[in-house]
């Protein structure tokens, strides 16, 4: 189900955006940053990181480890998982993505490498360039009724 669509003008509004999902994130939500290399799925991820983990300097992104995790000031684990690299999506296993789905929060970059293993809460965001700014980002969310109501004061009338 489609929530909103927003407009990011420049990279200042991707963090902002970052801030304000980081503030409503709790155990087992998972977040699917889809888009193409360069879109902001990574500088995405580093601002909602970087908001719940502020203890954390250097939020490197999990492309040749495929997973990084982070002990967030609210204790809830926080796994960012950069699938670009995976093999064959069962190898995901291998990493704890189940035991993450229930007690962590999940940045989930290239979720599409998951051939549907997502759970029913998952907040998909897709980030794609924008022809008609110069630098900015279109972003459109989509997730299930429960979505919508957290991230109401955020989306548009």
């Amino acid at each position: 189900m489609q929530i909103a669509k927003l407009t990011l003008a420049d990279l200042a509004a991707t963090k902002r955006l970052g801030l304000f999902l980081a503030e409503q994130l709790m155990a087992g939500d998972v977040l699917a940053l889809k888009g193409e290399l360069g879109a902001g799925k990574s500088e995405l991820a580093r601002a909602i990181i970087q908001q719940m983990c502020p203890k954390e300097t250097d939020i490197p992104s999990p492309t040749f480890t495929l997973v990084q995790t982070y002990e967030s000031d609210s204790k809830v684990p926080l796994w960012h998982f950069d699938l670009y690299r995976l093999a064959e999506p069962d190898d995901v296993f291998e990493l704890g993505i189940e035991e993450a789905f229930i007690e962590a929060i999940c940045l989930i970059e290239w979720p599409e490498r998951l051939a549907g293993c997502l759970p029913d809460r998952t907040l998909t965001i897709e980030i794609n360039y924008d022809a008609s700014a110069n630098s900015g980002r279109r972003v459109t969310l989509r997730g299930n009724p429960a979505w919508q109501n957290r991230l109401s004061e955020m989306l548009p009338d």
